[in-house]
């Protein structure tokens, strides 16, 4: 296990949420160019520059197995940097190990963030990598030895392709290279950053020295270092390109300058340079983040002029670098505004949302407070107006600073996709609409367990072969989309597909198969057939494999969504396809609910779950079904009726049916109307979790999703219309 000290787990902590942002921006250049059967020299340079990062970062952690493997990704790429025709030679292969690199560079971040991590063995990988490399230098590939070389690898495996050091930088073995970088505006945690630098020259530097001297030690150097910037002499390189690349390349760089030891010595005589330092360039050279033409000095000096040339060759390495920063410094000036982000801890987030919920409950128990009934107050009701106004203007912002767009959670789904049809043998794309649309990040995280089991049943059981879709006069290549949009308060999510479709009677034949049938097959109607496909242990596969077969993957779909107070709707067309329609929330921390009452009980049913609301005026409309249930014809269908009273074993005030009312309720397959005493208003609830204790007592699946209090105080048991339903 690689022990990390407690100084640096804010170091962790970014490094980890960093490297998964970097990777899921690898996977998104890589599925992109796969696509279009090339790599852009932008997206070669991100990739080079993904990795960079990656290896220093890894590396400056002790992270040995992630840096090494970065490495050698990292020198394929420097090969197809310098020479884009190497990329034909080994196209597939190298998207499939870039892909499997992406992986397990995956799993270790998650080993590491679920503690006492050990790292894994990426040995294999590594020589792949290095293989590779060599057939695209047109060497034999030499594997036996990368396990000498690997572990302690420190030089690029393409080094001997750079130029002589004499012909690039006129640097002799002893010569010292004297950098000033200054880091980007507000980035934070410049002692750290320095030291991640610091760590990655030593890549490729003998020795290397910082002033400040180790910026890691004290968090109170990064005002020093935002002020003055971090100076890092160099010594002990092959060549000044190297070092100058490795600066531009690194993260949060704002600009940098080679300076000489007069310059030094002048602007911090408090430090000392190392006796071995000798003038590398009397000219500053400095590379801002958006290009500027370089101005001729008023009065240079004669070492100026040849420094210039001396160091003419990293400006222009550096110039792709400074020509990205610009195009996105003029996107931004064409905006009018300059964007400013920070990273915060999530649990910050969930106790900003838990203070949010305790100042509505307070001001609901302001509002509604006893010893106000009755009384005309009229400035205290202007302060009331003022005071919703603002928490829920409050509620506003906080909800959305919890927002997340779902594209990153599509874009996964696109590498199940592209890793499913290579093993299946298929040809598909996942086409994405609505990957803006944003939802609370507890809901994002709950949905992306069953998007990503309808991806993998679509694939496996609903695309065809090639061959068979020509057949059928369908294009070879079959489509998986995948759609968002928001509606009100909820999130319509669609997962279809233009694949063979659900065949009704197979999938009563299946289920009869399993006894999983309540009533007689000709009675099923297509819509409930299709909803079998949901029920644990139902799969038409004959036997298991890597993706199906099991008959959990549609049961862990309907759970997790009905978890997150949502529901799903299937549609399909024999031969043409198949479409699941889900509904969710977009947030589960205060909903807009219905308060009604049942004898002296108050229930809350979320709004969205209500379908209409009627009182019965005529006994006669009640149906009593063979088995003494009651029913109610509304609109031409036949809905059941569930009593509250009965079902909770509450005293209610009235049990007549014309005496209460009915609320007709709603979920992904079925409708119901469920009997009250009488219905109190709409009200905005905060939800509370049952305390843990309570989970022996199942409440879920007795109609109970939770609770909240009101403002006279009292707790409120908060109705869950799915679990009503399915109780009938």
């Amino acid at each position: 296990m690689n022990d990390v000290d407690t100084g640096m787990e804010s170091l962790l902590e970014a490094f980890i949420y960093e490297t998964n942002e970097m990777l899921d921006q690898l996977d998104e250049i890589l599925l992109e160019s796969e696509k279009e059967k090339t790599i852009s020299e932008n997206n070669i340079n991100s990739i080079f520059r993904i990795t960079h990062t990656i290896k220093g970062s890894a590396a400056m952690l002790e992270f040995d197995e992630m840096s090494t493997l970065a490495h050698a990704v990292e020198d394929v790429f420097y090969i197809i940097r310098e020479d884009i025709s190497k990329l034909d030679i080994v196209f597939d292969e190298l998207f499939d190990l870039v892909f499997q690199s992406s992986d397990f560079l995956r799993k270790e971040i998650t080993a590491v963030q679920a503690g006492n991590y050990t790292p894994s063995d990426a040995s294999a990988l590594i020589s792949s990598f290095h293989n590779l490399a060599a057939v695209m230098k047109g060497e034999e590939p030499a594997a036996q030895q990368v396990a000498e070389n690997a572990p302690q690898q420190e030089q690029p495996a393409v080094v001997e392709e750079q130029p002589a050091p004499v012909a690039t930088g006129g640097h002799e073995a002893g010569d010292v290279l004297q950098v000033r970088v200054f880091f980007q505006d507000g980035c934070q945690m410049e002692n750290m950053r320095s030291f991640m630098l610091i760590s990655q020259l030593k890549g490729c530097c003998g020795t290397v020295e910082s002033i400040p001297d180790h910026p890691e030690r004290d968090a109170a150097t990064s005002a020093e270092i935002v002020k003055n910037g971090l100076v890092v002499c160099c010594s002990g390189f092959d060549s000044e390109d190297d070092v100058i690349k490795v600066i531009e390349q690194a993260l949060n760089i704002k600009s940098y300058e080679v300076i000489s030891e007069g310059e030094l010595s002048a602007e911090q005589p408090q430090q000392e340079v190392p006796a071995s330092t000798t003038p590398a360039t009397p000219q500053p050279e400095k590379v801002e983040e958006k290009p500027a033409v370089q101005a001729e000095p008023v009065a240079p000096q004669p070492k100026a002029k040849q420094a210039t040339v001396e160091t003419s060759k990293p400006a222009a390495s550096a110039q792709p670098a400074a020509s990205a920063a610009a195009n996105a410094n003029a996107n931004a000036a064409k905006a009018g505004v300059k964007q400013s982000l920070i990273s915060v801890n999530q649990s910050k987030l969930d106790h900003l949302m838990d203070l949010v919920g305790e100042i509505v409950t307070a001001e609901s128990m302001v509002v509604r407070d006893p010893d106000l009934e009755g009384l005309r107050l009229d400035h205290f009701t202007k302060s009331v107006r003022e005071l919703r106004k603002l928490t829920d203007e409050l509620q506003d912002v906080v909800m959305s600073i919890r927002m997340l767009p779902l594209h990153g959670t599509f874009q996964k789904m696109s590498r199940i996709v592209r890793d499913m049809a290579k093993k299946l043998g298929k040809q598909a794309e996942l086409v994405t609409y609505g990957g803006d649309t944003e939802i609370d990040k507890t809901i994002n995280d709950a949905i992306a367990d069953p998007l990503m089991h309808m991806i993998r049943n679509s694939m496996d059981h609903a695309i065809e072969l090639p061959e068979e879709r020509v057949a059928m006069g369908k294009p070879a290549m079959g489509k998986v989309m995948l759609s968002a949009r928001n509606v009100g308060g909820e999130i319509l999510l669609d997962v279809s597909d233009d694949g063979c479709g659900l065949d009704p009677k197979k999938l009563l034949a299946k289920a009869r198969e399993k006894g999983l049938l309540v009533k007689p097959e000709s009675e099923y109607t297509d819509k409930e057939a299709y909803q079998l496909i949901m029920l644990a242990g139902f799969s038409t596969n004959q036997e298991v494999t890597e993706y199906s077969g099991r008959g959990v993957g549609m049961d862990v779909v309907r759970k997790n969504i009905e978890k997150v107070g949502g529901s799903i709707v299937i549609h399909s067309e024999l031969g043409k396809g198949t479409t699941f329609s889900i509904k969710i929330p977009l947030t589960l921390a205060i909903v807009d609910g219905m308060n009604l009452s049942v004898g002296d009980t108050v229930l809350t049913l979320p709004i969205t779950s209500i379908k209409q609301s009627f009182k019965v005026t005529d006994p006669e409309q009640i149906i009593r079904n063979s088995n003494g249930s009651e029913m109610i014809m509304v609109r031409g269908e036949c809905l059941p009726i569930l009593r509250l009273h009965e079902m909770y074993q509450i005293e209610p005030k009235c049990t007549n049916i014309t005496d209460g009312i009915l609320i007709q309720i709603e979920n992904s397959s079925a409708n119901a109307c469920i009997f009250a005493d009488e219905l109190l208003g709409e009200y905005q609830v905060v939800v509370k979790p049952f305390p843990k204790f309570f989970n022996k007592y199942d409440l879920k699946s007795q109609g109970l999703s939770g609770c909240s209090i009101l403002g006279d105080g009292t707790v409120s048991l908060i109705l869950d219309a799915n679990a009503l339903i399915n109780n009938l």
